[in-house]
């Protein structure tokens, strides 16, 4: 307890007559402390209070974390099927490679039989004469010791004739059994006996240096991980509290669990010291693996979401995370998918199996170059292909044909490239995905509330092909070009703004990558909204945000910490879940085309193949090819400097009726938003009295389509 000392008279607890000390704004007597010190200057005042009582035992208790009674693989059926089947491969791998070698084995022994008897024979002969005391009665000669000497040498000459006696019984029994065994015998008893002799005395004239039988399986041999190991390189990042805490004789690093295996590593938990973060350790990862000895690769400090920011959980894998084997993956050779349960994509870095639900969800995909972020991209589309039900949109905006797998076999939509006229067919495709978003929320808005309690598409929904809400996903890479371009960039990003914020309620599934996570390609609007998160390599604090979402980055989940050698291998933000450190699921390009073939198949079955995957182009429509500012800028004559977006919008929609019919001033104006066109409040005369609406201003359109065009001018 802290006190405030005022010298002199510790402790007087009150005077007799001292009147109450009131305190003047609240005309309510003070504190007793607070009369203590006025009545009495010298009073020494307690700053802490008592202290409290702590819960009884039973309070300790309830309050106690239990520790599962048998490890989580066990209680996993999946993890339990893959143990089993990892335990049969192995031991049949054994004796297929020793059953395999087992002539070369008989063979090794047979040559090595000379040696063995030889050896058998040098043995005996020493035993008998009782070698092993040789050294001992040598010493007592050198010590002149004639009574030691004479002792030892009476105790040798009766061990060596019980021994000669047992020697010449052994050869006359051997001898006696061989010609039994040669006369009686049969020939495959007697083949059995020899061979056995003579692998006996093969095996008695192996070298220990040269063994037999190979090794069959390499086991890695990983230094088992101990609290002097993880002191020793936590001591070694040079940070100043643990290095305080250890000069001091304490620890710095408190263990609240014992030191475990866990999967293919070790597991430690505790406290770092007060004051150290787990995100200081992350930040010197490369440092902890040295400390540790261990690849970088094998070296996972995180944090615990549920515990204070101090509570380290440090996992030494056995292996690199990227070069460890990973299980077969279920989906590899066969089995359709359900997009509305979880689906295995990656393996986290004990190598469990981590699931994905495709629906409800927008996703979001960053990296830099060559870190796997197309692979991985490409790998859910194959997931999403899976499902006979999906509708796939596919755009490889950075054109080297790395989603051609997915999009030429399945894709209802597919583009590779980054010209204008591929830029235009995404335009109209994803125009048309907008309407259809619209038209989905309003069959789920009218269906009963039996059917669609949720108001979202559930799978039983998209099953049914009346109703039209089977699933969509759309899958685009490098998507900062669709952002970026000059003429259809902000409508391009108000369409998926608008289909993150309301597609996965209605089945419709985005999901962009790139590999510049900036503001510019990723808007706000997106990366805000974005459910899904997976986040490989990346080279500072801004672009780990942008995909992981704000403060990831100070939480302690930076995905800077990946290796070059890490690729794959990714932060995962989804399914209701703290982020996840997973290696994604490898599927090459042959591998991807297999996989693809089968999607085919499911779909021809199904009777849902469509669209491009058929040979088949979009019908053009006039309502998807339109330029709306031209069209403003012809409805507007150049003397007009204003005009009210109702009147605006009665003008395009008799200019193109099948266009911009039924589109009221509100939506011209979200139309407009994306060009950077805002609206301004304009006041007319009507019968007299002012009217203030809003509307826009022809020299902004001009502006616009002046910059868009390359600033020709424009009139």
């Amino acid at each position: 307890m802290t006190d405030i000392n005022i010298p002199d008279q510790p402790g007087a607890p009150e005077r007799p007559g001292a009147a109450p000390v009131v305190d003047i704004a609240t005309k309510r007597p003070a504190p007793a402390a607070e009369q203590l010190a006025e009545a009495d200057p010298e009073v020494v005042v307690p700053v802490d209070g008592p202290a409290p009582d702590g819960p009884g035992f039973l309070g300790r208790i309830a309050g106690a974390r239990r520790r599962p009674i048998l490890p989580a693989w066990l209680l996993s059926r999946a993890e339990l099927a893959a143990a089993a089947r990892w335990v049969a491969g192995h031991y049949a791998h054994l004796t297929g490679y020793h059953a395999v070698r087992a002539p070369v084995y008989a063979a090794k022994l047979a040559l090595r039989a000379p040696a063995g008897a030889a050896r058998l024979t040098g043995g005996t002969l020493r035993w008998v004469r009782d070698a092993e005391g040789e050294p001992v009665r040598l010493a007592a000669v050198r010590r002149e010791d004639a009574a030691e000497y004479l002792k030892l040498s009476r105790q040798r000459d009766g061990r060596v004739r019980l021994r000669t006696l047992l020697a010449t019984l052994a050869s006359l029994t051997g001898l006696t059994t061989a010609l039994a065994l040669y006369v009686l015998a049969p020939g495959w008893l007697q083949a059995v006996s020899v061979t056995a002799v003579l692998l006996a005395l093969g095996r008695a004239g192996t070298p220990a240096d040269a063994p037999v039988a190979t090794r069959a399986v390499e086991v890695p041999k990983a230094q088992k991980l101990t609290s002097d190991i993880v002191l020793r390189a936590l001591g070694s990042l040079g940070i100043p509290a643990i290095n305080q805490a250890m000069g001091k004789g304490r620890d710095g690093f408190t263990f609240t669990a014992p030191i475990t295996r866990d999967g293919p590593g070790w597991r430690a938990e505790g406290d770092l010291p007060y004051g150290v973060t787990v995100t200081d350790v992350i930040d010197k990862r490369d440092k902890l693996a040295s400390g540790l000895r261990r690849p970088l690769g094998c070296v996972w400090p995180e944090a615990v979401p549920e515990e204070h920011t101090g509570r380290l959980v440090l996992w030494v894998g056995d292996q690199d995370m990227s070069k460890a084997k990973q299980p077969a993956w279920p989906l590899l050779k066969a089995g359709a998918v359900d997009l509305f349960k979880p689906v295995p994509f990656g393996t986290d870095q004990r190598g469990r199996w981590v699931e994905l639900t495709l629906m409800y969800i927008a996703a979001v995909i960053g990296a830099i170059p060559r870190m796997g972020k197309t692979f991985l991209l490409r790998l859910l589309l194959l997931i999403a292909a899976l499902d006979p039900r999906a509708e796939l949109h596919t755009y490889d905006l950075k054109g080297t044909g790395d989603l051609d797998p997915v999009g030429d076999r399945v894709a209802h939509r597919h583009r590779a490239g980054d010209e204008d006229d591929d830029i235009e067919y995404a335009l109209a495709d994803m125009r048309a995905l907008r309407e259809e978003l619209r038209r989905r929320a309003k069959v789920i808005r009218n269906l009963p509330r039996d059917i669609c309690p949720e108001s979202k598409v559930t799978s039983e929904l998209a099953s049914k092909k009346s109703l039209g809400l089977h699933p969509i996903v759309v899958g685009v890479d490098e998507c900062q070009v669709w952002f970026e371009h000059p003429k259809h960039g902000g409508e391009l990003e108000e369409i998926c703004t608008d289909l993150v914020k309301r597609g996965p309620a209605t089945g419709i599934v985005l999901m962009l990558a790139t590999q510049r996570p900036d503001a510019k390609a990723l808007p706000t609007g997106i990366s805000a909204n974005a459910s899904a998160r997976f986040c490989l390599k990346v080279m500072g604090q801004l672009e780990n945000d942008m995909v992981l979402g704000t403060s990831a980055y100070k939480r302690g989940v930076r995905a800077t910490m990946f290796a070059w050698a890490d690729k794959g291998v990714h932060y995962f933000v989804g399914e209701g879940a703290d982020a996840r450190i997973v290696r994604s699921v490898f599927a090459d390009a042959v591998t991807a085309d297999r996989i693809a073939l089968r999607a085919r198949k499911l779909r021809e079955d199904a009777g849902t193949l469509s669209g491009h995957a058929l040979g088949e182009e979009p019908e053009t429509d006039p309502g998807t090819s339109f330029d709306l500012l031209a069209d403003v800028l012809a409805v507007v004559p150049a003397a007009e400097a204003k005009v009210w977006n109702e009147t605006l919008a009665e003008r395009l929609a008799e200019l193109r009726p099948e266009v911009y019919d039924g589109w009221a001033a509100e939506q011209l104006t979200t139309a407009l938003k994306p060009f950077g066109i805002e609206t301004v409040q304009i006041g007319r005369r009507v019968d007299g009295k002012v009217v203030n609406r809003r509307g826009i201003e022809r020299a902004k359109i001009a502006a616009a389509v002046a910059e868009r065009d390359g600033k020709r001018d424009v009139g």
